[in-house]
C-alpha cells in the first residue's frame, strides 16, 4: 500500500491529469456567488465572469473548512492506517485553509503540514515535484519530506498579471482612486508571490498582450528556472494568439517544454478574465 498521501487544495490549480497521475487528494476551496456557496472546481470558471457581468457583484472566495480536511484525513487512514499524510498547503497568509487543516489534524500524529507560500501554478508545481520525489525515493522519511517541501517553497517563484483590474477593485484589493489612475494611464500591475504574500512589485503600461510579452522577455532574461518545471498560467479570455507569442518568447530563452496551467475558480475570482502568470523553480 502507499506510504505517503499528498493532500492539497483546489486553489493549487492541479489539472485532472496531475491528480490521476500522482494520486493526489484535492480538497475544495469555495466561492460564494449569488447567495450560494459552491466548491471550487465544481463549475466552469467562466460562470464567475458571467455572474459579475450580470450582477456587478464580485463572488467571494473562502477556505476549506476543518470538517472537509478531517473527512479527507479520516478516509485516507481508514484505507491505510499506516499512511503518512503530506499536506502541501495554499499560502497560509492568504487564506485560513492551512490553519483549518492543522485544527483538523490535532488528534493525529501522522500528518505533516507544509505552508508552500504559493498559490495557483506555484502550488501545483510544488505538488508535482514532491510527488515525483516520493516516487523516486520510496524510503524517504517524513522529516526528509518536510525538509524537501520547505526547500521547494523557498525555490518556487510565481508572478502574474490580473486580466482585468476591475476585479481587483471589486474585491477590495485596490482603491477606487488607484483603479482610476491605473485605468487612465493604462497601467498593468505585476503581482508576485513573496514569502507567501501577493505583492504588487512593478507596473507596466500598454495593452495586456504587449505588456505580457515584454514582461516575459525581461523576466526570463533575469531569472533562470529548471527547464522541467517551467509553467505559464492563464485564465479564460487570454487569446490563443497571445499564448503563441508568449511561447515564442519562452522558447527564445530555452523553455521549449511549457506546461500551461488553467486557473481554477479561486484565482480567477481575483484575477479576472485574460490573466497571465509564469513561474518555476529557480536554478540558483
Amino acid at each position: 500500500m502507499k506510504k505517503y498521501y499528498i493532500v492539497t487544495e483546489t486553489g493549487g490549480d492541479l489539472m485532472q491529469a496531475d491528480i490521476e497521475r500522482y494520486d493526489v487528494e484535492v480538497v475544495p476551496m469555495h466561492v460564494q456567488m449569488e447567495g450560494e456557496s459552491r466548491d471550487d472546481g465544481a463549475f466552469p470558471v467562466t460562470e464567475i465572469f458571467e455572474s459579475y457581468r450580470r450582477t456587478k457583484v464580485l463572488p467571494k472566495t473562502s477556505a476549506t473548512n476543518p470538517h472537509e480536511y478531517k473527512e479527507t484525513f479520516d478516509r485516507i487512514m481508514a484505507q491505510n492506517p499506516d499512511a503518512q499524510i503530506i499536506h502541501l498547503a495554499y499560502s497560509a497568509i492568504t487564506t485560513a485553509s492551512y490553519h483549518n487543516a492543522v485544527l483538523a489534524s490535532n488528534d493525529m500524529n501522522n500528518v505533516i503540514h507544509i505552508d508552500t507560500k504559493q498559490v495557483s501554478g506555484g502550488l501545483r508545481a510544488i505538488v508535482v515535484k514532491m510527488a515525483k520525489f516520493i516516487e523516486d525515493n520510496p524510503d524517504v522519511t517524513p522529516q526528509q519530506l518536510k525538509n524537501y517541501g520547505e526547500i521547494l517553497a523557498r525555490k518556487c517563484k510565481f508572478a502574474f498579471f490580473p486580466g482585468d483590474l476591475e476585479y481587483l477593485k471589486a474585491g477590495g484589493r485596490v482603491s477606487n482612486a488607484a483603479y482610476l489612475v491605473a485605468s487612465m494611464l493604462n497601467l498593468k500591475p505585476l503581482i508576485e508571490m513573496i514569502d507567501g504574500k501577493l505583492v504588487g512589485t512593478k507596473k507596466y503600461r500598454g495593452s495586456n498582450d504587449r505588456v505580457f510579452v515584454k514582461f516575459l522577455d525581461e523576466y526570463l532574461a533575469h531569472n533562470s528556472f529548471e527547464k522541467d518545471s517551467f509553467f505559464m498560467v492563464y485564465s479564460p479570455g487570454l487569446a490563443d494568439t497571445v499564448k503563441k507569442q508568449l511561447e515564442t518568447v519562452a522558447a527564445k530563452h530555452g523553455y521549449k517544454e511549457i506546461t500551461w496551467v488553467p486557473t481554477g475558480c479561486v484565482i480567477a475570482t481575483h484575477a479576472g478574465p485574460g490573466a497571465f502568470g509564469v513561474g518555476g523553480f529557480k536554478e540558483k
